[in-house]
């Protein structure tokens, strides 16, 4: 049985201030870095055999410091950059909001209809995460791999994982630290979530 650890990074400023990362490489801040040293922490008695994760700073700050100690496979992968949100980068949610009030809504309703101005649909970055995850799945049949995504792609691999609806990404896009489990039986698609 494989289990996969679906580990968001810390906060960064800009997850704070309630604005939009997207691919935007900001790094961790103090209350972050405090919450990948808590999940560490959490996850310090589970054998980790790999770890994936997406090429932003914050994230290869919250892989590194999961590695850290560790005799483990820390792969950066870039099929898990975060969704590059265009003309949205580095707006607030609330702007957005008030400016674009129906693709606002429509983001929350209907996230894979609508992409970004000058930006990445969330059916693109889909498919990236979805190859990232059948390469990892293919390699791994047992153990423990952990993959470190930012929000919206930490949605979209919960998803993939446990065939789940995305939920609210304006909501999620600010979600930091913290992780889930989820075991996989070869045979079936998903057993079990477990945290």
């Amino acid at each position: 049985m494989l289990t996969v650890l679906l580990i968001r990074p810390g906060l960064t400023d800009f997850d704070e201030q309630g604005r939009i990362k997207g691919n935007l490489d900001i790094p961790l801040n103090e209350h972050g870095t405090e919450q990948v040293a808590r999940t560490v922490g959490e996850l310090a008695d589970r054998e980790i055999t790999a770890i994936y994760t997406s090429p932003c700073e914050c994230c290869t700050q919250t892989a590194e410091a999961l590695a850290n100690g560790r005799e483990v496979k820390l792969k950066t992968v870039k099929d898990l950059r975060n969704l590059d949100h265009g003309l949205w980068h580095g707006k607030l949610i609330e702007e957005v909001k008030q400016q674009q009030p129906k693709v606002y809504r429509q983001w929350q309703e209907h996230p894979e209809t609508v992409c970004p101005p000058e930006g990445e649909s969330l059916v693109d970055a889909t498919d990236r995460v979805e190859t990232a995850l059948a390469k990892a799945l293919k390699k791994y049949k047992d153990g423990v791999i952990a993959f470190v995504v930012p929000e919206p792609l930490a949605s979209v691999l919960r998803r993939l994982l446990s065939e789940t609806t995305l939920g609210d990404l304006w909501k999620a896009e600010c979600d930091a630290g913290g992780w889930e489990a989820f075991q996989l039986d070869p045979n079936v698609r998903i057993l079990a979530t477990i945290t």
